[in-house]
């Protein structure tokens, strides 16, 4: 690698992973992978060791999907330090543990990830979340129905956001009057936790949010309900399936994912249509192109800008590359949605493009639990939205749009719209 090859992954490093990223990585993102598909770079979290960003798909696969040779716990690796020691240093010991600090799918490989997994699996089924759609439909036209006649909206605040905060707290049985709250958690871990970073109140926030979590727990032992965290408890006391820091870890993954990247994928996708009207008149015209429209859409500017990091397991080989054991591997997905050798004119948006994958779900035995679930909502959510609202227009220059930096994806501040 000559030094200018070198700057442009040291800056690929600093605008991923800074409240500086850009506004539009991706012609970045398209100099890295002409520089290779897997290239050095900073450590985010500041350690000693070496760590890589993949940049195509091949070789994110094969990360994403061999978790013998890379793991997402580091703690099984010898003389690795856990990727959450900061935040644990800094988190009260007493504190109920959360998605980040506790045991969940997130840090977990084989065995126990597949025994978490298992129980929520049934929940998240194509088929279960089909029949959740009647009710997501209920829910975005009751949002629409608040704005419908002042002939504007923000479609973050008054759309994006509380669409999916709403089903998932309704499928959880997480209580009305709570969910402003959640949204105030999950903003500020969203955007306070990323590789290597940690602003100062999230340690507060996420006991909060534990505390939060351990108490509603509390709360449906007493009143079971006819909702999954009364279902993941009464799996609980049947034995040693799901111990109670589990159960809290996964509970509050399951609100924190349930809405955030979703709210993303709407908010974020409602723009890229808007910057490309030709699609958008062409979807308003054949809303029946929604579902194609909504994975190009994933593929195209998905929530997720980097999968979690994996750390080298052995030392290996990758592309050419000479990983040691203890390396960081941060798989960049929206690269890897842009491939060359995999997709013709990647660059551009085409909601009719025939694809046979994308990895803005992520890959392999961490693929995202609730993909049935973000693919109907987004499904209602845009063809809702077209339907009712189809002269849609941004009422701000773009220039003027606002990005939040959250934990390792990007997404919309607000987007205000007239129709």
């Amino acid at each position: 690698m000559n030094p200018s090859d070198h700057s442009i992954s040291e800056q690929g490093a600093f605008n991923l992973f800074s409240e500086e990223s850009v506004k539009n990585p991706f012609p970045l993102f398209a100099q890295m992978r002409a520089m290779g598909s897997v290239i050095p770079i900073p450590n985010p979290m500041g350690g000693t060791g070496q760590a890589w960003m993949i940049l195509r798909m091949e070789e994110a696969m094969q990360v994403l999907k061999d978790h013998a040779r890379f793991t997402v716990d580091p703690t099984t690796i010898d003389g690795n330090n856990d990727i959450r020691a900061g935040l644990a240093d800094k988190a009260d010991p007493s504190a109920p543990p959360t998605f980040f600090t506790g045991k969940s799918m997130l840090f977990v490989d084989e065995p126990d990830h597949r025994r978490l997994r298992v129980l929520v699996s049934k929940a998240f089924t194509p088929k279960f979340m089909e029949g959740l759609r009647p009710r997501v439909q209920e829910i975005a036209d009751e949002l629409l129905d608040r704005v419908q006649a002042r002939g504007e909206m923000d479609i973050v605040k008054d759309y994006a956001y509380p669409l999916p905060i709403n089903v998932i707290s309704e499928m959880l049985g997480v209580p009305q009057a709570d969910r402003e709250q959640i949204h105030v958690w999950s903003g500020a871990l969203a955007r306070g936790l990323g590789f290597g970073k940690q602003e100062p109140e999230v340690a507060e926030h996420l006991r909060a949010f534990g505390m939060y979590t351990a108490k509603l727990v509390a709360d449906k032992r007493q009143h079971p309900a006819d909702d999954l965290i009364s279902q993941l408890i009464a799996i609980e006391e049947e034995g040693d399936r799901l111990n109670e820091e589990e159960l809290i870890s996964m509970i509050s993954l399951l609100i924190f994912a349930g809405h955030e990247t979703t709210s993303n994928l709407i908010a974020t996708g409602t723009l890229m249509l808007l910057d490309h009207p030709e699609q958008l008149e062409r979807l308003t015209k054949d809303l029946s192109l929604v579902p194609s429209a909504v994975e190009e859409l994933l593929r195209f500017n998905g929530p997720a800008t980097a999968s979690g990091p994996r750390f080298a397991t052995e030392d290996t080989e990758l592309a050419g590359q000479r990983i040691k054991k203890g390396d960081m591997v941060i798989p960049l997905l929206k690269s890897a949605n842009r491939d060359e050798h995999q997709f013709s004119q990647p660059e551009e948006l085409d909601i009719t493009r025939t694809m046979n994958r994308h990895l803005a779900f992520g890959y392999g035995i961490h693929m995202c639990l609730g993909a049935p679930l973000a693919r109907v909502e987004a499904d209602v959510a845009f063809t809702t939205l077209l339907r009712r609202m189809p002269n849609l227009r941004l009422s701000i220059p773009r220039d003027n749009v606002a990005w939040h930096f959250a934990l390792s994806s990007q997404g919309l501040a607000s987007l205000p719209v007239t129709f």
